[in-house]
């Protein structure tokens, strides 16, 4: 299935949708510079209406270790204001945060009026590698999975624009890119010992993502997914997905049209499909 897409999307690419060629790297590469700098462009527009307007966007990208989510937010933000742009990524909780509602160190971080805010993985932790690695109980699981729906709710009615974006990449592709990291003296800095687990957790890792979809994907506070094998057409069609969901003065609305291929809302048959790797 996951091939099928692929040549489905080399064959839009003929069509002027592209970015990567393999046959014409250089022009592939091109063609996603420029691709790329017209959906930036979109942003900054997309950022002038945020502010007069005095409304507030969160995003949250979660995805396995590796599957872009840091290159994707750089691409993301690299033209924005860094005044009212704010990318949160959360290390460790010390002991006093251990022992607050699990929710509350987040709350400091949301956007107020004016902001974009992208989170670098999020309050998600708990459904995803806490669960995988043992650092939360069955208790404290279950009382998360209890809540989150209506605190993502909260944050709706409160006027928040809210998406939550999942990378979904193959067994196979997270090996090479966890590999690169270890080679890469400008990436060894992404390592960690939960890293070096991720291959071999990768079916309780696919299990607590499927409990995760399957309790949290609502309506309201949909889970959008994104096809990440490829760095660069997930990049795009990320951009692309956010701009086709919000409305903003002067809108490109060609250009922000995403591949449907590449980015769609979760459903449970794409995990027996292969619309969701494994």
């Amino acid at each position: 299935m996951r091939k099928g897409l692929a040549r489905r999307h080399e064959a839009s690419s003929e069509k002027g949708n592209a970015m990567t060629d393999e046959q014409h790297p250089e022009q592939g590469k091109s063609l996603y510079k420029k691709e790329l700098r017209a959906l930036q462009i979109e942003l900054v527009k997309l950022q002038r209406h945020l502010i007069r307007r005095n409304d507030k966007i969160l995003v949250l990208f979660e995805g396995r270790d590796g599957a872009g989510k840091d290159g994707t937010i750089k691409r993301i933000t690299a033209h924005l204001s860094p005044r009212e742009t704010r990318v949160v990524a959360l290390s460790k909780p010390s002991d006093r945060e251990e022992s607050q509602w699990y929710f509350q160190r987040y709350v400091p971080h949301l956007p107020a009026a004016q902001e974009f805010v992208l989170f670098n993985r999020s309050w998600y932790n708990r459904a995803g590698v806490e669960r995988v690695m043992g650092f939360c109980s069955d208790e404290q699981y279950e009382e998360f999975m209890a809540e989150v729906v209506d605190f993502e709710g909260m944050l709706l009615r409160s006027g928040l624009h809210f998406f939550k974006v999942y990378l979904d990449i193959s067994k196979k592709e997270q090996k090479k890119r966890l590999a690169d990291r270890e080679k890469d003296p400008l990436k060894q800095w992404k390592e960690s010992p939960i890293d070096q687990k991720a291959i071999k957790h990768w079916d309780d890792y696919s299990q607590a993502r499927n409990a995760m979809f399957a309790r949290t994907h609502t309506a309201l506070t949909p889970w959008t997914i994104v096809h990440a094998d490829d760095k660069k057409i997930a990049r795009i069609n990320v951009i692309k997905g956010l701009l086709s969901r919000l409305t903003y003065a002067d809108k490109d609305e060609n250009l922000v049209l995403p591949d449907n291929d590449i980015i769609f809302d979760y459903d449970a048959a794409y995990l027996d499909n292969g619309m969701i790797a494994p």
